[in-house]
């Protein structure tokens, strides 16, 4: 298996590669298309790691586990549930999560499993939709959960998800991972927060994949972020959420505390 990562050097160079045990062997071209390696081997705590793709949307599942509608008192859906975070909102490994400047409440953690699409996908089926899938990586879906209903008239989905820094992914592609056999492990400063099993997923990858590419077109780098299921949580300010999924990696990010006008830390 094949782990992608991009990554920003010293210099300020952004470049992408494949990791090899405490390494990266740097590639150039394009990764969704034709890659070569250059020969350039940089070691991890000589670079930053940034988002491992650059998706022109990531489409968030709701409602896609059955533990989780069982919590909730749903039904399984017949179709996937989702909604569109914008470009802006993601980030990668070790990169903060920036409070917004005009929201106080409340800000929720979900982990989940992130798809990433590997080549122009509209249409497919069921059957066709590994060939689109270029790998998968660990996504911390963020919420400003108090916005959500803040309007009764209108759920507001988009605007509580969308923030810059809210959509969190990475720290790697994992290719060919075998996702029916892995768990999504969630910590909130090292406690153990959500610890659950990929194959409760109502949709699986493929089904996913095919039947949101009959909504929309898929491009390559978008990323569907599978769905959480139980133990989501709030954040406070400072703390760190990893999240964590055998053979990908850990992903953790940093609540950054909200500055004055000053640059003095608010607490």
């Amino acid at each position: 298996m094949t782990s992608w990562i991009r990554f920003q050097s010293a210099d300020e160079k952004f470049g992408f590669g494949v990791l090899e045990d405490d390494c990266v062997i740097e590639y150039e071209g394009d990764m969704f298309g034709t890659a070569r390696s250059i020969g350039i081997e940089r070691h991890l705590d000589q670079i930053s790691l940034t988002s491992p793709c650059a998706p022109s949307k990531v489409v968030a599942l709701w409602n896609n586990f059955y533990a989780l509608a069982e919590k909730l008192g749903k039904a399984p859906p017949s179709h996937p549930l989702f909604l569109i975070k914008p470009p802006m909102s993601v980030i990668g490994h070790g990169q903060p999560i920036v409070r917004p400047a005009c929201y106080d409440g409340k800000i929720a953690y979900e982990g989940e499993l992130g798809i990433v699409i590997g080549k122009r996908c509209s249409n497919v089926t069921v059957q066709e939709a590994d060939a689109y899938i270029f790998g998968y990586t660990c996504v911390n879906d963020v919420t400003a959960a108090e916005l959500l209903n803040e309007d009764p008239n209108f759920a507001q989905w988009c605007r509580a998800k969308g923030f810059d820094t809210f959509s969190c992914i990475g720290p790697a592609i994992r290719s060919d991972f075998d996702w029916q056999s892995a768990r999504v492990v969630t910590r909130l400063d090292d406690v153990e927060r959500q610890n659950y099993p990929l194959s409760d997923m109502i949709f699986s990858p493929a089904q996913q994949v095919s039947l949101i590419s009959q909504d929309m077109t898929l491009m390559p780098g978008d990323v569907i972020a599978c769905g959480t299921s139980v133990g989501v949580g709030s954040i406070k300010d400072g703390a760190t959420v990893s999240v964590s999924i055998d053979g990908i990696g850990a992903l953790s990010n940093v609540l950054q505390l909200r500055r004055t006008p000053s640059g003095a830390a608010e607490g």
